[in-house]
This record gives structure tokens, sequence and C-alpha cells, in this order.
């Protein structure tokens, strides 16, 4: 097995992208906000780069039964129905719903990525389930989506605990880039807590804007044992 890893989104290389299983995460909190809302009986999420894409996807689905949903700066975007927060993804907002997403960093981060030939949504959330779903892959890419274009804590220690399972799980034999050996170095021993999390410049960045209480869900380990998959730009979970 070969496992690069990009501590961002903007820094993944088209060219490098085919041929891969691709794991994207965004911890705080894209990826924790995608899983919430497809195992609370979201249809699909479509995630887009910009406002004016979301707005212009959400009318050609229709808005009977599709949401906008997003956030700049960690902020509702102005008009939209939802913002970033995994907490207002509940049954009864988003059951049998399309979701339009577009986020600073999450869903760039799968724009990214989009010629894999498998794409994954990670967090801690369902981060077992990730694991057990692309150990066997021959070439695994797992991006971090970063904050703003730069490292972000959060995301580099999550897929250090991703790529340190697989790894065990497959006995080794394994061959990694360099931000995949530092991204191991960074999980080792850590505990994933709300202090932890906050501690992080994506933590501090929703304590600013009073979404600290976003911390405790998104720190919890494999509240879920799904697995979102992209394909064709669209987010859905497997059938059982």
């Amino acid at each position: 097995m070969t496992v690069d890893t990009s501590f961002t989104g903007a820094a993944v290389e088209p060219a490098a992208v085919p041929g891969t299983t691709a794991v994207v995460i965004d911890v705080i909190r894209a990826t924790s906000t995608i899983m919430e809302a497809l195992a609370n009986g979201a249809r699909a999420v479509y995630p887009v780069a910009s406002t004016e894409e979301a707005v212009q996807l959400a009318a050609s689905l229709g808005r009977d039964d599709s949401l906008l949903c997003g956030e700049r700066k960690g902020v509702m975007i102005e008009g939209f129905d939802l913002g970033n927060s995994p907490r207002e993804y509940a049954p009864e907002v988003v059951a049998e719903k399309q979701l339009v997403m577009t986020t600073t960093n999450g869903t760039r981060a799968f724009v990214a990525v989009q010629g894999a030939d498998r794409v994954v949504a990670a967090s801690f959330l369902n981060i077992s389930a990730v694991v057990e779903a692309v150990k066997d892959a021959d070439r695994l890419l797992v991006v971090c989506a970063g904050k703003e274009d730069r490292f972000s804590m959060d995301d580099a220690v999550c897929a250090g605990m991703i790529i340190r399972r697989v790894i065990e799980a497959r006995g080794g034999g394994e061959v990694m880039n360099d931000a995949g050996r530092a991204a191991v170095l960074l999980a080792a021993g850590r505990e994933i807590t709300v202090e932890f999390l906050a501690s992080t410049a994506a933590g501090a960045a929703l304590l600013e804007v009073e979404l600290g209480d976003d911390l405790p869900f998104v720190a919890e380990l494999d509240r879920h044992d799904r697995v979102p998959v992209m394909e064709d730009r669209v987010i859905r979970l497997p059938r059982r």
C-alpha cells in the first residue's frame, strides 16, 4: 500500500488523484456534519466550492426537497437554510432532503479529489468504520481540508489515527510520504477531547463565533458505523 497525505485540499496534485481511494477529513466541521446529516436521513449531500454554485444547484434540484447549507468564517451564509453545525442536522430537519453544501474548507477538498476511484468522508464520528472501509486499498490518498489553505491540527491528528490503524490492520508494508509520517507522529498517544479541539486554530475560531457547543459533538469517537461515499460529486451512504 502507498499512503499519500495532504495537509490541505489546495495542496492536492490533480495528477496524483486518479487510481486512489481518497479519504477527506474536515473534523471541524464539514465531514462531521455530512456524516450526521446522512445518518439522520438526508438523501444526499452535494458538495460545491462556491456560494453561487450552491444557489444554482439547489434551484435546479428543486427547493421543495433541497436545503442550502454552508458557512463562511464559521457562520451560516446569509439566505441559506442551515449552517455547518452538525447539531442543526436533526432528523426532523434533513430526513429525505437533498443538501447542497458549501464550506470554507471541507467541500473544496471533496472537489479536489473528485477524480479518485473512491472518495469517502472521515471524521472522529466514524473513524473505525472508515479504517475498515479503506484498509484494503492499494493507493490511499488522505486529504485534510485544513483551515483556509493552511495546516489544521485537528484534521492532521484524525488522519494520523486513520493511517496508524490501517497500517496495524494490514501488518505493515506501507510506503508513506513525509506528511503521512508526521500525521502518525502527531496522533501518537493523543486523546481526543474537547480541550484538545478547543486548542486548535479551527476550534478557537468556533469559540470566537460562539459555536463552541459543536466541539463535544465532533470529538465523539465512533458515534456512527457508516461511511459516506462520494460518486459523481454526490455524497451518499451506501445501502447496507
